[in-house]
């Protein structure tokens, strides 16, 4: 098991939107492996290493990295699937922009220097996606997959305000805010007072750059 995650957590509607999806999954073909533990629909960044890594230094790459960086665009806006290490995968697939795919290069490059990348950190063709099924879908993937593709293909836009990292038990250790350009610890991710004060200076940014 990895010793970090980084990450980036869905808000407001595509998370409802995502949640609902991955529940109805569950549901409807009785598959749990996404919802087994509280089902928080993410984006991955960087998948971590299994040794023991300070996670001060994991966050304090993070923050250089995010210091470079204020709006980065991305969609939500199609359906993937693809063979992982515990069997097949069902997807929101993600078209990153420039901007994005250079932001995860970059936190690759700096976490490099302080832990083992994980195989799939490594890849050419990074994978953007959210996860809707996996684990113990195998047996009815064709049902599943089938399913999915009678939804409507998602069409959201969404821009990548935080960045979060977990520690080895999956919990919020610090996130950091491109927006408010700022490290926050647990409590001030967790605070609804706190994203607010996101919401307004990413909608000032966006009034800036128009």
């Amino acid at each position: 098991m990895p010793h970090f995650f980084v990450e980036f957590r869905f808000h407001d509607y595509p998370k409802r939107y995502l949640k609902w999806l991955m529940r109805e999954v569950a549901r409807k073909f009785g598959v749990k492996g996404a919802i087994k533990h509280r089902p928080v629909p993410h984006m991955a960044l960087f998948y971590g290493s299994p040794g023991k890594t300070d996670i001060r230094k994991v966050c304090a790459a993070v923050e250089r990295v995010g210091k470079k960086y204020t709006i980065v665009p991305f969609k939500v806006d199609k359906f993937e699937w693809r063979n992982g290490e515990e069997g097949k995968v069902i997807a929101a697939g993600i078209t990153a922009s420039p901007e994005l795919e250079k932001l995860r290069l970059d936190l690759r490059k700096e976490l490099s220097k302080i832990c083992t990348p994980y195989r799939f950190d490594t890849q050419p063709d990074f994978w953007f996606h959210t996860v809707i099924a996996f684990k113990d879908i195998d047996q009815k993937f064709d049902r599943i997959w089938d399913y999915v593709n009678t939804k409507e293909k998602p069409h959201i836009n969404q821009c990548l305000l935080r960045i979060t990292v977990l520690n080895h038990k999956r919990e919020i250790e610090r996130e950091y805010d491109l927006i408010l350009n700022k490290l926050l610890n647990r409590r001030q991710a967790l605070s609804r007072y706190w994203f607010n004060k996101t919401i307004k200076n990413y909608n000032d940014c966006l009034g800036f750059e128009l």
